[in-house]
C-alpha cells in the first residue's frame, strides 16, 4: 500500500508555513511565505504548490491558525493578529477547492499536539505549550490528550490598567511579552532618546527592526535590548507561574521565534516563575525548549488529519 501523507499549514501573524508530512511526522517538503494583507491568497498559493504538484497519496489538509476557531464548523471566529481571516470558514473553502478532508485547529493547540507526537512532549503525560511569536498562544495536553479548549494564554490579564491589546482588552500578556511587544518597546524607547545599536540597523531606519534584531543586539551587549528582553521574560514568567499553579504540569514547553532568546528572555521567565509559582508545583514542572521549533504547528496539524480523517 502506498505511503499516505497529509499537508499541514500553520497560519501565523508574520508567516504562513506549509509542509507535506508522512504519518510518522517526518517533513518531506516545506514552504514558507509572509502572511501579507491577503492571507487567504497566500494559503491557496502554498497549498496549490504542495497539493497539485505532488504525486503523493494525500489524505487531507490540517490547518493551524492563530485565533479562536470553531472546530466543528471550521471557521475562524476571531484572529486578533490576522483580522482578514476573522469569520472566514477555512474548512469549507479548502474542502471545496481541494476535495479532501480538512481539519482546522488553533495554532498553539496544533503545536502542542505536534510536540506530543514527536517533540519535547512525547515523554510527558501532562504539559502546556507556550507559542511565543507575533502573539502568544497556548496548548494543553492532559493524560496524553490534547484538551479541546481555546487556551488563549496570551490574553491572560497581567496588568488590569495596562497597555491596549489587539483583542480589545488591556493588560494582556501578549502586550508585554510577545515578539510584537518586544519590537514596540524597542522602537518606543529609541524614539524617546534611549541609546542603542539598534539605531544603526537598516541604515538608521530602526522602525524596520524585528524581535530577532533585538536579540542579536542583546547578544552584542546592547543595554536597551537586554533590558527589554529581561522585562518581557519577567512578565512571561508571571504567566508561566499562573499556568503551573493551575495545571500542575510535568513540563512547560516554550516554542516560537521569540523562545530562541533563551539565555536572556527565557532565563528571566524561569527565574520569575520560580519566585511566583507554588514551590512544590514548580519543582515538578520542567520548563524546556520545543524540540520541533517552527515546525511544531505544521506537524501537529498534519497529525490531526491522521487522527481525525479515517481514509
Amino acid at each position: 500500500m502506498a505511503e499516505k501523507y497529509a499537508v499541514g499549514i500553520d497560519i501565523g501573524g508574520t508567516n504562513i508555513r506549509a509542509a507535506l508530512i508522512d504519518r510518522h511526522g517526518q517533513i518531506e517538503t516545506k514552504l514558507k511565505e509572509p502572511t501579507s494583507a491577503n492571507p487567504l491568497s497566500v494559503i491557496h498559493h502554498l497549498l496549490d504548490r504542495l497539493y497539485f504538484s505532488q504525486s503523493k497519496n494525500i489524505c487531507g489538509i490540517g490547518v493551524a491558525v492563530a485565533g479562536i476557531i470553531d472546530r466543528d464548523g471550521g471557521s475562524v471566529i476571531r484572529s486578533p493578529n490576522i483580522p482578514d481571516l476573522t469569520t472566514v470558514n477555512l474548512k469549507a473553502d479548502l474542502e471545496k477547492r481541494y476535495k479532501t478532508c480538512v481539519v482546522v485547529e488553533n495554532d498553539a493547540n496544533a503545536a502542542a499536539y505536534g510536540e506530543k507526537i514527536s517533540g519535547a512532549g512525547k515523554n510527558y503525560k501532562n504539559f502546556v505549550v507556550f507559542t511565543l511569536g507575533t502573539g502568544i498562544g497556548g496548548g494543553v495536553v492532559i493524560n496524553n490528550k490534547l484538551l479541546p479548549i481555546a487556551a488563549e494564554i496570551g490574553h491572560m490579564s497581567i496588568n488590569t490598567n495596562g497597555q491596549s491589546c489587539a483583542c480589545g482588552n488591556t493588560g494582556c500578556l501578549e502586550s508585554y511579552a510577545s515578539g510584537t511587544a518586544i519590537i514596540s518597546s524597542a522602537v518606543s524607547q529609541i524614539e524617546k532618546g534611549a541609546e542603542s545599536i539598534l539605531k544603526n540597523f537598516y541604515d538608521g531606519n530602526f522602525y524596520k527592526i524585528n524581535a530577532k534584531d533585538v536579540y542579536n543586539a542583546a547578544m552584542e551587549g546592547d543595554f536597551l535590548s537586554r533590558t527589554i528582553l529581561r522585562e518581557a521574560g519577567k512578565i512571561l514568567g508571571i504567566a508561566i507561574a499562573n499556568i503551573i499553579n493551575i495545571f500542575s504540569p510535568d513540563a512547560v514547553v516554550l516554542t516560537g521565534g521569540v523562545s530562541r532568546a533563551w539565555n536572556i528572555y527565557a532565563d528571566s521567565a524561569i527565574k520569575e516563575a520560580s519566585r511566583r509559582a507554588l514551590k512544590e508545583l514548580f519543582k515538578r514542572a520542567n520548563i524546556i525548549r520545543s524540540a520541533l521549533g517552527d515546525d511544531a504547528g505544521i506537524i501537529g496539524a498534519a497529525m490531526l488529519i491522521f487522527e481525525d480523517c479515517k481514509n
